[in-house]
This record gives structure tokens, sequence and C-alpha cells, in this order.
């Protein structure tokens, strides 16, 4: 008997792990059009992991909020699919929309309620069973347990951006939604929920953030996909894309100023920067025929002296305003 029940948790734990790695909401042929004629979403295809952090990015207006509320079953699309761990969300509304919590930008309650009844109220409202103990641990996560009492009104900014995580992890969901989760709140703020994330993501949760701060996804994203203008332009592993798209910058600083690029220099297109005091060199990193040796060696055949050296690698904000710019 015992021998029985191993092979089935070894097969369990084989499955989960599969699972993990397959698609856990799938976008195909994805439209939005509103009567005024506005196309805020255009042909999205997109499938997301279970168990990965998913950063989608993109300028105000290019349909990041409409995508989300579409795969909450917020917003009816035009046409296309969406599968929520295999649920059609217009045609099973109620299983997809069980497996998915979504943390909004705006907190939208009653002011005079407190936030113990809050998060209680939204876990009933998605069927399940009262659950203190689930419960108290949320609000400790999230350093609201001491507030539990308190009406939402005397909350502070991040406090109410801390109960709008509360209240979307209630009910306990497979998969969760961050809106622009730390808009305005401050650096402090911002870290812990990285960090609540993180913990979340280990746990076997799937996470889909939003956000404008492109730190934010280089620090917790493992793919990142790029809207602009109602089109997905890119979905990439975000070490790989930096990989591909992500530049070097070779800096000099001078030991004297310089009025211009001595002609040398020409071949490899050096720029000064900093007043005069720095030469700068931008490269990219997987071309072998970058040439820098002979740079530096030609640098010095000029007698040009310099202080410091120093490389730079490109960052995903720099990525992602090159993307943007590509496609206006």
């Amino acid at each position: 008997m015992d021998l029985v029940e191993t092979s089935a948790q070894s097969k369990g734990r084989q499955a989960s792990a599969v699972s993990r790695m397959a698609p856990v909401i799938s976008v195909a042929k994805l439209t939005k059009k509103y009567a005024s004629g506005l196309q805020a979403l255009n042909n999205i295809d997109l499938e997301i992991r279970g168990g990965e952090i998913f950063a989608l990015l993109g300028p105000n207006g290019a349909g990041k909020t409409t995508l989300i509320n579409i795969i909450c079953g917020l917003v009816t699309p035009t046409s296309g699919t969406v599968l929520t761990d295999g649920h059609d969300i217009v045609r099973e509304y109620r299983a997809s929309r069980s497996k998915i919590g979504l943390v909004p930008q705006e907190l939208h309650t009653d002011t005079f309620e407190t936030v113990w009844n809050t998060v209680r109220f939204s876990r009933g409202l998605f069927g399940r069973a009262p659950d203190a103990v689930h419960l108290e641990k949320v609000l400790r996560d999230l350093s609201l347990w001491e507030k539990r009492n308190a009406k939402i009104m005397t909350l502070s900014g991040g406090m109410k951006r801390r109960l709008l995580i509360a209240k979307a992890l209630a009910h306990e969901p497979e998969i969760l939604f961050l809106d622009e989760p730390t808009a305005g709140v401050d650096v402090e703020l911002r870290r812990d929920m990285w960090r609540l994330v993180r913990r979340l993501r280990d746990s076997g949760v799937t996470i889909i953030l939003t956000t404008h701060y492109i730190d934010e996804a280089e620090e917790m994203a493992d793919r990142i996909g790029v809207i602009n203008k109602g089109e997905l332009i890119l979905v990439e592993e975000k070490t790989e894309l930096m990989k591909k798209l992500g530049k070097k910058r070779l800096t000099l600083q001078l030991q004297e100023p310089m009025a211009a690029v001595p002609a040398g220099l020409a071949q490899w297109r050096v720029t000064l920067q900093d007043g005069g005091n720095a030469l700068v060199y931008d490269f990219d990193a997987r071309d072998e025929g970058t040439g820098i040796q002979m740079l530096l060696r030609r640098v010095s055949e000029l007698g040009i002296a310099f202080k410091d050296l120093q490389t730079q690698q490109s960052s995903l904000e720099d990525i992602f305003v090159s993307l943007v710019h590509q496609r206006r």
C-alpha cells in the first residue's frame, strides 16, 4: 500500500512540474475595438507559463490594462479567445475567474469598512470557505495585521495599496495580476512588494506585472513582453532580450579635456561627453569585431592620456525606449 501511495505521490509531483512549465494563460488572436473606433488591442497572441513572473511593458495607452481586464473577465473582447488554466474566460467565467487575483490601480471599496471585513468579504465573493488563518497570514505578510480593525478611510496611501494586494490574495488565486502595483509609492514599500512577489512565485503563483518602472521589470521578471499601440511587439526571456538588444559602452575619463575627437579615431565613431572630459564608444557586445584593443592602442599612439576606464551594459530602459521608438 505504501508503495502504491509513493508512486501516486511521485506521479503527482511529476504532473505538477509539467503543469508549472505549461501555459496557464493562452491568448489567441485577441482584439478589442471600442464603439468610438479606438483599436485598443490588435491580434494579440500570448502564452504565460505557470510559476513565472511576466512583466508587460508599454507606454500610456499601449493596451496593457485593456489586456489584463479582458483576461480577468472585466472587459469583453471583440474577437479572439483567452484560456485560463484551460477554462474559456467567456464560456467558463466562474471557473476562470476563480483562478485569478487582480490588483488594480485604484481602490474601489467601502472606505467605512474595516480591513479585516474587506478581505473576508473578498474571499467569500469567490465561494471560498472562511479561513481566518489564511487571512491573518496575508495581512501579516503585508504588514497590515495591526491595522485589521482600522477603517479603510484612515489608512495611508501605502497601506491602501497593500490592502489591494491583500484583497487579491484572499481567495488563494493561482494567477496574480498586478496592474501598476507600486505607482506612486515610496521605495521601501516597492521593495517590500518585490519580496512578497518573489515569495508568491516560489510558492507556485504565476505573476503578471504591468509597470512604468523599468527597474521593476529588470529586477523581477523572468520574461518580458512589450506592447505598443495595441500590438505585442516582443516577448522574450529577460536575459536573452538584454543579450540580443543590449549595447555596451566604453568610457575613457581623460586626464585633460579635449575640444574635439581626433581624426585618428574617426573609424570607431567615438564621441566626446562630459564637457570634453570623456571619450565614449558604444558597441555591440555580440560583435567580435568591436576593435576595443585596437581602439585603446590607437588612443595610446595618439598620446591621449586617461585616468579611468569603464564599461557599462545598456539597461532594459534603453532597450525599451529603442523598441518603442522603432515602432512609431
